[in-house]
């Protein structure tokens, strides 16, 4: 399960779906989207009650603080949410240490309201854990002992007697409505394969409909095969954490990735590091950055990654050369280490999955003498001997320094073997 946020306006366009696809109910939500290359007058063409009502316009960018920020704006007109949202779009703003431009605003009606309540559902490796609060909005962590959780099972029912603990400080009067909302909203958060579904707060309009103000939701980005587009639409984004925005060769292998059944990933974390890794396998990669990490080379980490599930040789290719054009970028006369490695394979051929980098090798060799690279190349597996031995041959044909080990050289001893060689540049 890979846990990720969507923005308020997808959060809420997605709840108010599923509240009518499965219990009928048409809640009171409406949201519009504005970005940097929005056009407000086919906006309100799309959404015609922006014309109709006082708005709230807020910043939806995965942050908090946005009040003291000076970038959020209540009971407004059109004209006027406009005006507000013109006056901030690009605008540079520090969010706990991150800095980056404000480019994406929800809109949405104004509620005059005087109940907030706080809901929370968040899932756990077994269960999962419904908190509910009368005492709701900015001040919920101040307030948080009014706060009460219950925790469920995996799939079990929920009934009345489950969720009484949660409701039961209420008056009588209120109590069935707020069990009922609350029962759909579980229901909703397992039909949409939510990881959490956060509500602070939520309220109640003049008719009686529950108003979610403010929504935090995150989805179970593995489940995308059976809830797009019949569920989160065609166009459900997960952006990214504000602050952070993709480089080219990310944003290449981003598209890799979403173009095959294999695994590829790819994040830059120090442009000009010298030590870069080409690893196979999601726990090898891990295994890799930490052991780097607890040699004291963290700073020196070039990226983080991993290619698995059997790409094919154009997809290896091609993942390889975007890796070692970035870990030969900029040379500057001291010494790098590209670790090529992995576990033992269960079903991966190493030899075929060898070609596509030996392939990207051959045309980067300049690139990679001229930055002193060193290749520190590990696997096992299916054909591992033949893949072992063409890397070795590659090196010697190109006169790139090539070490090769096989899987009876630990993962962790080929980390300290590539960092030792890039230190015999500092001395």
């Amino acid at each position: 399960m890979a846990r990720k946020k969507v923005r308020e306006y997808t959060g809420k366009r997605l709840l108010k779906a599923a509240m009518k696809r499965l219990f009928g109910l048409e809640l009171p939500i409406h949201v519009a989207q504005v970005k940097a290359d929005t056009n407000f007058i086919e906006l309100l063409e799309q959404h015609a009650w922006l014309n109709q009502t006082k708005l709230v316009v807020k910043p939806d960018m995965l942050f908090g603080q946005r009040g003291k920020n000076d970038l959020v704006g209540l009971n407004l007109s059109y004209p006027e949410a406009e005006e507000f949202i013109k006056a901030r779009m690009g605008k540079q703003v520090t969010i706990k240490g991150c800095t980056g431009p404000v480019n994406t605003f929800v809109v949405e009606p104004f509620v005059p309201h005087k109940e907030e309540y706080y809901l929370c559902i968040q899932s756990n490796r077994l269960d999962i854990d419904v908190s509910f609060s009368t005492a709701g909005g900015v001040e919920i962590e101040e307030n948080w002992d009014k706060v009460k959780t219950i925790t469920i099972p995996t799939a079990q029912s929920i009934t009345g007697d489950v969720l009484a603990p949660l409701v039961s400080g209420l008056p009588l009067e209120l109590r069935p409505t707020i069990e009922a909302f609350l029962a759909n909203c579980l229901a909703v958060f397992d039909d949409l394969d939510a990881t959490l579904l956060e509500m602070n707060p939520f309220t109640f309009d003049g008719n009686g409909m529950p108003f979610p103000l403010d929504i935090r939701m995150e989805l179970d980005d593995t489940s995308a095969f059976r809830n797009m587009p019949s569920k989160w639409g065609e166009d459900c984004e997960f952006p990214l954490p504000f602050g952070r925005s993709l480089t080219s060769a990310e944003a290449h292998i981003m598209g890799l990735d979403e173009g095959t059944g294999a695994s590829l990933k790819f994040t830059v974390l120090n442009p000009k590091g010298r030590v870069w890794l080409m690893v196979a396998g999601g726990g090898a990669s891990v295994i890799y950055a930490d052991t780097v990490g607890d040699l004291g080379f963290a700073q020196e980490l070039g990226n983080y990654g991993e290619y698995s599930g059997a790409p094919n040789t154009a997809e290896t290719y091609s993942y390889a050369k975007t890796v070692l054009e970035c870990a030969t970028a900029n040379p500057d006369g001291r010494g790098r280490a590209l670790l090529i490695g992995g576990g033992i394979a269960n079903f991966t051929d190493v030899a075929a999955t060898f070609k596509g980098i030996i392939q990207a090798i051959r045309e980067v060799a300049p690139a990679l003498k001229a930055a002193n690279v060193r290749l520190f190349v590990r696997r096992g597996g299916p054909n591992y001997q033949q893949g072992l031995a063409a890397m070795k041959a590659v090196g010697a044909e190109l006169g790139l320094p090539v070490e090769v080990y096989g899987p009876e050289s630990s993962m962790t001893g080929i980390c300290a073997a590539a960092i030792e060689y890039v230190k015999g540049f500092d001395k």
